[in-house]
């Protein structure tokens, strides 16, 4: 089975291709753009095919058209249910909807069978309104993200801020009572802020680090600390929990809890608090257990989320919605990897691929 992927992170706006030419724009007065989640999502689904041996196609909107019975797997975005009269059976996601409250008659409209979300608590929340919804995370890259010599270690932590619903109460309530603890201690720490650093930097960030605390409301999957976790690198993760707070829904259309801001998590990745009282009571012990070696965030990674075992998973739920003919089409693409990639697209897979 050669799965079709269809994957883009730009709509044109005002002509046809015009998302192009925005682009190149955007390159010349800002420089190289930064990694956004859902690329991330796909080109690491795509590493973990290639690794094993799963062949793809991509965006090769042709090919589909011809052969109307073939699974086509939408991993986003949401306009390309409109870009193309889909008469497919479709997988959806995972960089879709925000909620399924954005189109109730989906299933309807179009022939989608299944879709799937980063977390298990967003499978809770959809599945009310599309009961076909699966929880499948992406995997993160073990070998790009891996422990950094003891040598390196010059920062005793890093901050990761991922903090934006509320932060005028949360800065002065949260954020700084961390800092005002580590400054007390003697704590050597660095800070990252969601949305203003590369890959690289975070890379080069967690190289140096001994520790993170994790700052956020709440994650769907949260590949940036699973990416810590990756390096050996034990997190300290705010977990407050209670209802999904995003502004736009909440508490007009959705009251959903409860949520988490670390999904996929076991007693090797570190430890967590809920609040700023639960943060003072539990560091202590958090930074004894990160100089004694308690902690194996690196196995619960390679243990569970890896880019081999989370593209098996999209490919067995691929399988499950339809099977296909043992004897394949003559219309392959060469190797059967990369058919119909953009010219941005395979940009990033030869320069930051995870």
């Amino acid at each position: 089975m050669i799965l079709n992927l269809f994957y883009e992170d730009k709509d044109d706006r005002w002509f046809p291709g015009d998302r192009h030419l925005r682009r190149m724009a955007r390159r010349l007065l800002l420089g190289e753009p930064r990694m956004s989640g859902q690329l991330r999502v796909f080109l690491n689904l795509c590493a973990g095919l290639d690794r094993l041996g799963i062949r793809y196609r991509v965006n090769d909107y042709g090919y589909i058209a011809r052969h109307p019975e073939e699974l086509a797997c939408i991993v986003g975005r949401t306009f390309l249910l409109d870009k193309f009269a889909w008469k497919n059976p479709i997988l959806l996601g995972v960089a879709a909807h925000n909620h399924p409250l954005d189109d109730l008659d989906l299933f309807k409209r179009l022939p989608v069978k299944k879709v799937v979300v980063p977390g298990p608590w967003y499978v809770d929340m959809y599945r009310p309104y599309w009961p076909e919804t699966e929880a499948w995370p992406v995997g993160i890259d073990t070998d790009l993200w891996a422990p950094s010599q003891s040598s390196q270690k010059a920062v005793d932590v890093l901050i990761y801020d991922k903090v934006h619903w509320d932060r005028e109460r949360y800065a002065p309530e949260l954020i700084e009572p961390v800092r005002a603890r580590l400054q007390k201690e003697g704590r050597s720490f660095t800070e990252l802020r969601y949305g203003s650093y590369k890959e690289e930097d975070y890379q080069a960030a967690l190289a140096r680090s001994r520790a993170m605390i994790f700052l956020c409301q709440n994650e769907s999957q949260g590949i940036a600390y699973q990416q810590a976790l990756s390096c050996g690198v034990p997190v300290f993760a705010w977990d407050p929990g209670g209802p999904w707070r995003d502004p736009d829904y909440y508490p007009h259309r959705v009251q959903f809890a409860p949520v988490s801001s670390v999904p996929y998590w076991d007693e090797r990745c570190g430890a967590k608090f809920v609040d700023v009282a639960g943060f003072e009571a539990g560091w202590e012990n958090f930074w004894e257990g990160c100089a004694a070696g308690e902690f194996d965030p690196r196995g619960y990674i390679l243990d569970s989320l890896t880019l081999e075992q989370r593209a098996l998973q999209y490919y067995e739920i691929a399988r499950s919605i339809v099977r296909q003919p043992a004897a394949q089409t003559s219309e392959r693409p060469g190797d059967g990897r990369s058919m119909g990639l953009s010219q941005d697209l395979e940009l990033h897979r030869r320069h930051q691929v995870s």
